[in-house]
């Protein structure tokens, strides 16, 4: 009963945030992050009434592809180009755009199964060299390339901002995610629909909604710490 509980509090938490700036619950699009959890633990959350899944190996998301049906799975990890062949048909959203290359690839091989992917830029807000990403003031020029690929859906942009005790720094982070997220919106834009900001994770996903985010990715919340 753990994880139920563990869904009713993550889902309670979001519908006070979401209170606060005037939206409801189900503006708010609640990604279960179910990365290095087993299968038993999905079907369980399931079973409680979630329907989207994170993953951020292709290897992994392979294996429970098949023991996990009828949900959606958002790709929300490092992609490397020669993991995209093997997922592109698997994943609702990939979350994790991060270089003109990798776009080549997913407009590729969407076009060789006659999909249009829907994808996030991932932004390192915090230009950390640890993280992937692009830098903030990228952004404009590199929209305008992946807004090219005919095969690609741009949808919005994603972050992980720095790891820090002062929540008003997060809240800082989400605040320039927004601007960014409010600016690419006036774009004009070929092959896109720009509707997701995806930012928020366990430790600060309420503050991510207060300042705009209608994604919100939570793993230990939801399943616990990993073994």
């Amino acid at each position: 009963m753990v994880i139920a509980e563990n869904i009713e509090a993550v889902l309670k938490k979001i519908d006070e945030a979401a209170c606060k700036i005037g939206k409801k619950r189900d503006d708010i699009t609640l990604v279960a992050v179910s990365k290095m959890h087993p299968v038993e633990k999905i079907l369980e959350a399931k079973k409680y009434g979630l329907s989207i899944f994170g993953e951020s190996k292709a290897q992994e998301l392979l294996q429970k592809y098949e023991m996990v049906p009828d949900v959606k799975w958002h790709f929300i990890g490092h992609l490397q180009r020669n993991k995209v062949k093997y997922i592109i048909d698997k994943v609702d959203l990939i979350q994790s755009l991060d270089s003109i290359e990798l776009a080549q690839e997913i407009d590729k091989r969407a076009k060789k199964i006659g999909k249009k992917m829907p994808v996030l830029i991932e932004i390192n807000i915090g230009k950390e060299p640890s993280k992937s990403g692009i830098y903030e003031e990228e952004l404009d020029e590199f929209v305008k390339k992946v807004s090219e690929f005919e095969n690609i859906i741009l949808s919005g942009i994603m972050t992980i901002p720095p790891v820090t005790e002062d929540k008003n720094k997060t809240r800082d982070y989400f605040k320039r995610m927004r601007f960014l997220f409010e600016t690419l919106k006036q774009f004009d834009l070929p092959n896109s629909n720009i509707k997701f900001l995806s930012m928020g994770m366990t430790d600060d996903f309420d503050i991510a909604i207060e300042e705009g985010a209608n994604i919100v990715r939570v793993g230990t919340g939801i399943f616990g710490r990993r073994m």
